[in-house]
């Protein structure tokens, strides 16, 4: 949701949907400034840091799938079943572009499919192609697999990181949002 807030009344949405939307931000604030993601960045052709970002963002999914059970215990297929389950029953709160997006998300089944490279490959392209600007983001995947190991490695040092970040803060940020709607 927080990537689809453009003329969405945040009046009208639950508290539970408000504090994934802070918390998304929380991930991703904390993500672009982490030393580690920023290093990577720099590995980047010129003519693709622009979008550094948004790549790693694609293959640290792949690795979250790849290395899931030392993350967490939840069955990985159950994991996902119930994502899915949860966004489309939330789906009216959604404007219709990311209510279209979700709904190809759990057809195509998006995040079991980043267990396999040439997926993100496909889904990196795909963004690329949604791009208006002039851009060099077209097949970024050859640069990932260049740096596959050192992206890898950068998201075992990191993602533990981002952990600790979230759970540091989840609760203050609950309480937050919780305060900001009574």
């Amino acid at each position: 949701m927080a990537d689809f807030m453009r003329d969405v009344d945040k009046e009208k949405l639950p508290p539970e949907i408000i504090s994934g939307i802070h918390m998304h931000r929380l991930v991703d604030l904390y993500t672009d400034a982490h030393p580690i993601v920023r290093e990577l960045r720099k590995n980047f052709s010129t003519s693709r840091r622009r979008f550094s970002g948004v790549v790693l963002d694609v293959v640290f999914d792949h690795f979250l799938i790849k290395y899931w059970s030392q993350f967490c215990d939840d069955d990985l297929d159950e994991f996902v079943d119930d994502c899915y389950s949860a966004l489309w029953r939330q789906r009216s709160y959604m404007p219709e572009r990311m209510e279209l997006v979700v709904g190809w998300m759990i057809k195509r089944d998006w995040i079991r499919s980043y267990s396999e490279l040439d997926h993100v490959g496909r889904a990196l392209d795909g963004l690329a192609s949604r791009l208006k600007m002039e851009h060099g983001f077209h097949g970024a995947i050859e640069e990932v697999e260049n740096m596959y190991e050192d992206i890898e490695s950068g998201f075992r040092e990191f993602f533990p990181q981002l952990r600790y970040h979230v759970d540091e803060n989840s609760k203050a940020l609950t309480d937050s949002v919780q305060r900001s709607t009574q």
